[in-house]
């Protein structure tokens, strides 16, 4: 009696999570659900926010997406408007691609440079060029579509928009962060951030800290990058290691909090007090920026 009790707690929990799970692309309701008909009226009167999410593997596939629990706060924006255009949210779901090297990369016995073929964030990148241009073909303006993401996305949204200068009206980028745990694993609150790096070069080869920082170099090289980025310094992620981001011009950069609160008020995620800070943009507290966000997109638009 007590394993068929077990059995049934555990399908029910395994059910509640995967209905839970988002694992298509598609636009979103204010209610984090996907819309009926994904044929948006009157593109030109509306302003795009494409989300990307953050990925669990670095390099290889998976069938990372999304969960409605952490897209409550951009399911948020959906409806709200701007300058007479209404904003809508489409979750873009590029998990299952994956790097031509991946099984190299953080393998540090087997990883020499250069990588062979496009790695995963480049791909990704390809793809979001690909959406934009789709979408545009379908009607809505340049000048009103936002890339935005988080920690692995919102290191691609840099990428991308310091790379095509003026593609788009701009970027949000969320806690980014894609090579791992940076911040907590090495230490960087005691031995700072330049050793923190060269232990995470030592620790998993010249691969992974050769690409990071190849990518830093690209984006701060960009002569003005229109993207607002949210960091949190006890992210264990990207926390203490993103001081780099205010070296680039155009990008506003906002120190979320320095602790479990915003404006006062708790920060929690599904139900529970926050203790991954890497989730702070998920956190019901999180909202309090709605009116920053809004603000920044009512910047980039006429």
């Amino acid at each position: 009696m007590k394993k068929l009790i077990t059995l049934l707690i555990i399908i029910f929990f395994n059910t509640s999570a995967l209905a839970d799970k988002m694992t298509k692309s598609g636009f979103l309701t204010d209610k984090v659900s996907y819309i009926k008909d994904q044929n948006i009226s009157d593109p030109h009167k509306k302003i795009l926010l494409i989300y990307n999410h953050g990925q669990t593997t670095h390099d290889g596939p998976s069938n990372d997406c999304a969960w409605k629990g952490g897209m409550n706060n951009m399911s948020s924006l959906v409806g709200k408007k701007i300058k007479d255009k209404e904003i809508v949210v489409y979750l873009f779901c590029t998990g299952k691609l994956k790097g031509d090297d991946h099984k190299r990369l953080w393998n540090k016995k087997k990883f020499t440079e250069p990588y062979n073929g496009k790695p995963k964030l480049e791909k990704r990148l390809d793809a979001n060029l690909k959406l934009i241009e789709d979408f545009t073909s379908q009607g809505f303006k340049k000048d009103q579509i936002f890339l935005t993401g988080r920690s692995c996305g919102g290191w691609m949204t840099m990428m991308l928009l310091s790379r095509y200068q003026n593609i788009i009206a701009g970027g949000i980028s969320f806690v980014p962060e894609c090579y791992g745990r940076l911040t907590k694993v090495y230490k960087v609150d005691k031995v700072g951030v330049e050793e923190a790096l060269k232990k995470f070069k030592e620790k998993e080869g010249p691969g992974p800290a050769n690409m990071r920082q190849t990518q830093i170099d690209e984006i701060k090289k960009s002569p003005n990058l229109p993207v607002l980025v949210f960091t949190h310094p006890k992210d264990p992620f990207g926390g203490l290691v993103s001081n780099w981001v205010e070296e680039v011009p155009g990008v506003e950069r906002i120190v979320i909090s320095e602790n479990n609160k915003v404006n006062g008020k708790s920060c929690n995620v599904w139900g529970k007090p926050i203790k991954n800070y890497h989730d702070m943009d998920r956190a019901t507290c999180f909202k309090e920026y709605n009116p920053k966000i809004l603000d920044f997109i009512a910047s980039k638009i006429n």
